[in-house]
């Protein structure tokens, strides 16, 4: 197999006009599933994003789910090779193969036109792309088909739950910075943020009663979560802080159910810690145990961050 390196791609079709490079495409997964953020050309083009996201999972079976937030493609992908139906105007492109190797995720594309052309060189040209192998550029009415080599990476969600007090704080935006100043200083690409509304007739809440989820993709997993908790612990105004860990790229039904409950109504700390060793959620508590509650809940929201400001009581 022959990639083509980012050089060597644009000394061969950098001065095609109609080549829009996307911005950059991250790959996580869990040694099972993959998920797969594709920022699209020049992170402006929501036409393209909504496009794909409508298509792709009409065209394979091996699209588990797929999401747009502006011009970023989310998709939840199962491995392995599958035939696209593509037509002409009705289901135009789509993913072909899906393998996680030991040292990197590999994603074959295929489409029809201009589909086919996003499936190879635009997509080739981003950061975060280690190689491309152009099966065919397509074009016109051609058929464009690539595989891409991507950096394999483990997905981080990260919730936490009441960190301020009377006097001062705001989860939310402590939760954001800290986040963006850890991709700030490499230790993986912050993807996304979550706020989830929790019960409003909780007796014990803050003014907006919300709880916040981020998501990384990181190769330095063990020292994000260390560092994450070290910055809560220092920054935190509240006594009850609370910080959860989530590694899997799908969510349990058990733990959206449980995010659920905790919109409608007040939850104990028992049955969190509950659905938390049943899902897999590692616990850290920061200053104390009440954050908990909030904290978990987030977790299921994460991928759905409209969802998520819904109020439920």
């Amino acid at each position: 197999m022959r990639y083509l390196s980012k050089d060597e791609l644009v000394e061969k079709y950098g001065n095609v006009p109609w080549i829009s490079p996307y911005e950059k495409v991250v790959a996580m997964t869990d040694g099972e599933m993959v998920e797969l953020h594709e920022f699209h050309a020049r992170g402006k083009c929501n036409g393209g994003a909504a496009w794909e996201v409508y298509h792709y999972p009409r065209v394979s079976e091996l699209v588990v789910s797929a999401r747009r937030e502006g011009a970023r493609n989310v998709f939840v992908l199962r491995q392995g090779r599958v035939e696209l139906k593509l037509i002409p105007g009705i289901a135009g492109a789509g993913i072909e193969e899906v393998w996680v190797l030991e040292d990197g995720i590999e994603v074959t594309y295929a489409g029809l036109a201009g589909g086919g052309i996003a499936a190879t060189v635009c997509r080739g040209l981003a950061e975060g792309v280690d190689g491309i192998e152009v099966l065919s550029l397509g074009g016109g009415s051609e058929l464009g088909r690539a595989r891409i080599r991507l950096k394999r990476y483990e997905k981080v969600v990260i919730g936490v739950d009441d960190t301020d007090s009377k006097d001062g704080g705001a989860t939310w935006s402590l939760v954001n910075e800290i986040a963006y100043k850890l991709e700030k200083e490499g230790l993986g690409h912050y993807l996304s943020h979550s706020i989830v509304q929790l019960y409003t007739k909780a007796p014990e809440k803050t003014t907006n009663c919300v709880s916040i989820s981020v998501t990384f993709a990181t190769d330095r997993a063990e020292e994000l979560v260390s560092e994450f908790r070290k910055r809560l612990k220092e920054n935190t105004l509240s006594d009850e802080t609370v910080m959860v860990v989530y590694r899997r790229v799908t969510i349990p039904e058990e733990l959206r159910e449980y995010a659920l409950q905790v919109k409608r109504r007040v939850v104990s700390i028992e049955e969190a810690r509950s659905v938390a060793e049943k899902t897999g959620v590692e616990v850290y508590e920061i200053t104390g145990e009440r954050g908990l509650i909030g904290a978990l809940a987030s977790l299921a929201y994460s991928d759905d961050p409209d969802k998520a400001v819904e109020v439920h009581a």
